[in-house]
Formats: C-alpha cells, structure tokens, sequence
C-alpha cells in the first residue's frame, strides 16, 4: 500500500523530445510551426463546416468529429512539452499524467471508430445513393458519433485506472516526451505482463475490426467506381475517397507500429518519433488533405474570403 501512496503523491519527470537531437532549437521551431498550422487549419475546417450550408451534410459532419480531434491531439502534448523545454525541467504532476494518459487513449480510440464509420458513409455514397438519405440520417449520424466518443471514454478509463493502479517506486523517469501507456508502464516494480498482454489483445481488436470494416467498405466503393459510366462520377468519388484513405493509413500506420508490434523492437527514440506523427504531423496535414483535394471546402473557403474582402471596413 506504501508503494501506490508513493506513485500518487510524486511528480514522474517527462524525457524532451529534442533530448535525443542536436539541433533543438531548429526542431523545436518546426514542432511550434507544425503546432500552429495545425490548430489553424483544423480551427478554420470547423468554421467552414458550421457556416457553410452545402457542407452540412453527413461526410462533412463526421469529418467535423475528425477535426476535433485533431485539435485535441496536439493541444494534449505539445503546449506541457514547449512549456518544459522552455523551462529546462521536465515535472509532470501524477494527475497531469493521469490527464494525458485519459484524453490521449480516448481520442486514439474513438477516431480509429470515426474513420471506420466515414468509410461505412462513403460506401452508402456511392453504392447506395439513393437510400443515403435515410441510411446515413441525422439521427443516424448521432449516434455513429456518440458510440464513437463512448467508446473512448470507457476504454480511456479503464486504461487509466490500471496503469496508474501500479506502483511505480522506482525510477520516475518516463522516456517519452508525453504520458503514454507503454513508457508508463516500464517504470512499474510490479508484474504487469498480464496488462500487457490484455493491452495488446485489445489493442488488436480496437485496430482491427476498424480495419477490416474500412477494407470492406472500400472493397465495394472500388467495384462501384469501376462499374461508372461517367467520368466525372468516377473522378469525384475516386478523389474523396482516396482523400479519406489517405487519412486513415496515416492514423492506423502509426497505431499498428505503437500497439500491435512487440514492445522488444521498440527503443525510446523510434517511440518519440512515431508519437509526434500521430499526436502532431497526423492532425496538421489532415486539413490539408481535406481542403486541398475536396471542391466543395474550397468553395466555401473562397465563398467566406470574398464576404471578408466585400465587408466596409
């Protein structure tokens, strides 16, 4: 019982990310750069899904959940990271940790089941067009969006609960430059094979019955696109779907390396590195995915920056 009192009433001490690199201040000013794109263009995403009716549809309304995401990813990380290399100390308080660890699992688990569930909208799109009306239904979208923030909130506190249920009396170390599971749990002087192994297990079913629903709804959107007759059907369904492929091998790329490969072919470094991607790189670049490759949010981009340029000033 002395040992868990200890784990809670002490600070663990965060490893900085650019501790591993010799050109910190460069690194930093991209990690700061990427940071500010990212919650930019995630930010204006957001706005013109709110303001612009044409995009007030049910792909866009999910993809909206996806946006909020991915601004919480990054402001989860990367603001208590900047704070502790500009700082020159690394604390972070046993509740901070706990936070991380909460808000981190949650939101890995519940987009994992929102890109399943835009690949179920894309194939209802493009397979069935005309019962999408009453297949993909505002309360239907709803509900997709609620079972997936549910399912992350469960799965974040059970997580949670026993990760920080284990004493940790010896090192308070954590080589990562955030509180993620796998780095938490090697500070443990108690057995935790048996987590780990109940980690990995779900860990696999959390990946991939995502991806097989995914593959499933992709294998029937590639026989319909073959079967169109119209070139500009095909282009179109071709190009928002490969915007939405592209999205998800970036999420489920870095997932598969953190939870289904054995912790034996992971070292520190290759941790940080494939933690920024999802916390950080994934979150910046999916706007741009959206917005470059998407017609109808660079209408509405153009449609708000010409309302900007025509208002008296």
């Amino acid at each position: 019982m002395g040992d868990v009192n200890q784990s809670v009433t002490s600070d663990f001490i965060l490893v900085s990310l650019f501790s591993h690199s010799g050109s910190r201040q460069l690194l930093f000013s991209l990690v700061t750069a990427m940071f500010t794109m990212g919650l930019l263009g995630n930010t204006i995403l957001l706005f013109l899904i709110r303001m612009d009716s044409r995009l007030h549809t049910p792909m866009y309304f999910l993809l909206s959940q996806l946006s909020l995401f991915d601004v919480g990813f990054p402001l989860v990380t990367i603001p208590k990271m900047a704070s502790h290399f500009l700082q020159g100390e690394g604390s972070i308080s046993f509740g901070g940790c706990a936070a991380q660890i909460f808000f981190l699992t949650l939101m890995g688990v519940a987009e994992g089941i929102l890109l399943a569930l835009m690949s179920y909208d894309r194939y209802v799109a493009v397979c069935h067009p005309l019962q999408y009306p009453v297949l993909m239904r505002r309360q239907v979208c709803l509900l997709m969006v609620g079972s997936s923030w549910l399912a992350g909130v469960l799965n974040a506190s059970i997580q949670t609960s026993i990760t920080l249920h284990f004493p940790y009396c010896a090192s308070r170390i954590v080589d990562h430059f955030f509180c993620e599971v796998p780095a938490l749990l090697k500070l443990s002087c108690a057995d935790t094979s048996a987590y780990e192994l109940a980690l990995s297990t779900s860990g696999v079913l959390i990946l991939v019955l995502p991806l097989f629903l995914i593959a499933a709804s992709y294998g029937h959107v590639l026989g319909a696109v073959i079967r169109m007759r119209s070139e500009e059907a095909r282009n179109k369904a071709i190009t928002t779907c490969s915007s939405h492929i592209t999205v998800v091998g970036l999420f489920y790329g870095t997932a598969v390396f953190m939870y289904m490969v054995p912790g034996a072919y992971h070292s520190p470094p290759q941790d940080n590195v494939v933690s920024l991607f999802y916390s950080l790189v994934t979150p910046t670049l999916n706007p741009l995915i959206y917005s470059l490759r998407n017609r109808e949010v660079r209408m509405a981009l153009v449609k708000v920056l010409s309302r900007a340029e025509l208002r008296p000033k």
